[in-house]
C-alpha cells in the first residue's frame, strides 16, 4: 500500500500566478499554509470521480440554496484541511534541503521492498482435494569421511623453554648491540658530515664573497673606461664643431666682404635708393592732384547733364539764355583746367629744383671728403718725411 500511495502521489511546483487572482485561498489565521505539502489525487475533493463522459444534473424540484452550498462546501473543506493536518503534523516532516542538493525517496523501513512502475502482482490457487500434508523434512547430516587417530604428547616433548629461549636471546642481544653500533657510526657520520658542510658553506661564502668584490671592481673599472671614452668623444667632438664653425666664420668673412659691396652697387643702378621726397610727391601729391581733376571733371559732366536735361524742358524762348550761360560755364572750365595744369607745372618744377639742389649737396659732400682724404695723406706724407 505504501508503494502505490508513493506512485500515485502528486506534488504540484511553485509557478507565478496573474496580478488579477488572490496568491492564496482565504483560509484561518490558525491553521498552517500547506503551499509546499503534497496533495494526494485520491483524496482530492477537486477530482471528479466516476465517468466523465456523464453530465452532473441537479434535480428540478427543490432549488437549492446557493448560500447554504457555499457554507456547506467551505465547512467540508475546513474538516478536510484540519484532518490532513493533524496527519501531517503526527508524522514530523523532512527538512529542506540546502543550498547545491536535493533530497530523494529511500527506503528506511526493517525489510527493503523493490520499488517497479508496476505494484506487484501473484496469482493464487486453492486445492479442494482432502490431502494429508507432507511431513517436515529431516536434518541433512552429511556422512563421515575418514579414520580418527590419536596420541599423547607428555609436557617438554615438544618445547624446552629454557634450552630454545637462547638462541633468541642471543639473537636480540646481537641484533640490538648491532643496532646501537649502527645507530652510533651513523650520529658519528653525520656529525662529520655536518661540519663538512660548515666547511664547505664558510669556503663557498668566502669564494663568493670575493667573485662578488672582483666583479664590482671589473664593474667600476668598466664604468670610469666608459666615461672617459664618453669625455674623450665628447671633448673631440667639440673640438670638431669649434673647428667647423671658426672654417664657416672665416669663408662667410671672405664671402660677405666682396657680396654686400655688390649688393649695394646693383640696388644703386637698379634705383632702389631714390629721393624719398620725389617719391612722395609721385605717390602721393600727383595722385591726390589727379583725382581732384577727375573729380572736377566728374561734377561738371554731372552738371552738364542736369542743365541739358533743364533745357529739354525749358521754352524756346531762354534758349539763348541758356546758350550763354553754358558758354560761361565752359570759360571757367577752361580756366579750372588751365589753373590745374600750371600747378602741376609748378609742382614737378618744384620737384625738380629740390632733386637738383640734393644732387648738388651730395657732390659738394663728396668734393669735401675727397678733400679730406687728400689732406690727411699730404700730412702723413709729410710724417714720413720728418
Amino acid at each position: 500500500m505504501t508503494s502505490a500511495q508513493a506512485m500515485q502521489s502528486y506534488a504540484s511546483e511553485p509557478h507565478a500566478v496573474s496580478g488579477s487572482r488572490k496568491k492564496y485561498r482565504d483560509a484561518p489565521a490558525e491553521l498552517p499554509s500547506t503551499s509546499s505539502r503534497g496533495i494526494n489525487l485520491m483524496w482530492d475533493k477537486r477530482v471528479v470521480r466516476g465517468s466523465t463522459y456523464a453530465s452532473h444534473v441537479l434535480p428540478t424540484t427543490v432549488a437549492p440554496d446557493p448560500i447554504g452550498t457555499q457554507q456547506k462546501v467551505e465547512k467540508r473543506k475546513l474538516n478536510d484541511f484540519k484532518n490532513r493536518t493533524k496527519e501531517r503534523q503526527a508524522k514530523p516532516s523532512t527538512p529542506e534541503p540546502v543550498q547545491g542538493r536535493q533530497h530523494m525517496d529511500v527506503q528506511t523501513e526493517q525489510y527493503l521492498e523493490e520499488i517497479s512502475d508496476r505494484p506487484a502482482e501473484e496469482t493464487l490457487g486453492t486445492q479442494t482435494d482432502e490431502l494429508m500434508d507432507r511431513p517436515p523434512s529431516p536434518q541433512f547430516i552429511p556422512k563421515k569421511l575418514g579414520e580418527d587417530k590419536e596420541t599423547q604428547i607428555e609436557e617438554g616433548d615438544l618445547f624446552d623453554f629454557d634450552y630454545e629461549v637462547g638462541p633468541v636471546l642471543d639473537v636480540l642481544t646481537g641484533k640490538t648491540l648491532e643496532q646501537a653500533l649502527m645507530e652510533v657510526l651513523e650520529e658519528e657520520e653525520l656529525a662529520a658530515i655536518r661540519a663538512h658542510e660548515e666547511e664547505f658553506d664558510q669556503k663557498r661564502a668566502a669564494e663568493l664573497a670575493e667573485a662578488q668584490r672582483m666583479e664590482e671592481a671589473e664593474r667600476r673599472r668598466v664604468e670610469e673606461k666608459e666615461n672617459r671614452m664618453k669625455q674623450e668623444r665628447e671633448r673631440v667632438e667639440r673640438e670638431k664643431q669649434a673647428t667647423h664653425k671658426v672654417a664657416a666664420r672665416g669663408f662667410a668673412k671672405r664671402y660677405v666682404g666682396t657680396v654686400m659691396s655688390d649688393v649695394f652697387d646693383a640696388l644703386s643702378e637698379e634705383g632702389q635708393f631714390f629721393d624719398p621726397l620725389v617719391k612722395e610727391m609721385e605717390t602721393s601729391v600727383l595722385p591726390w592732384l589727379l583725382q581732384g581733376v577727375d573729380e572736377s571733371v566728374q561734377r561738371m559732366q554731372a552738371a552738364e547733364a542736369v542743365s541739358d536735361k533743364c533745357v529739354q524742358t525749358v521754352v524756346s524762348l531762354r534758349q539763348q539764355r541758356i546758350e550763354a550761360a553754358k558758354a560761361a560755364f565752359e570759360a571757367r572750365v577752361a580756366e579750372r583746367e588751365a589753373a590745374a595744369e600750371a600747378a602741376r607745372k609748378a609742382a614737378e618744377e618744384e620737384a625738380e629744383r629740390k632733386r637738383q639742389e640734393e644732387e648738388a649737396a651730395k657732390a659738394a659732400a663728396e668734393a669735401e671728403a675727397a678733400a679730406e682724404g687728400e689732406g690727411e695723406g699730404a700730412a702723413e706724407g709729410e710724417e714720413a718725411a720728418e
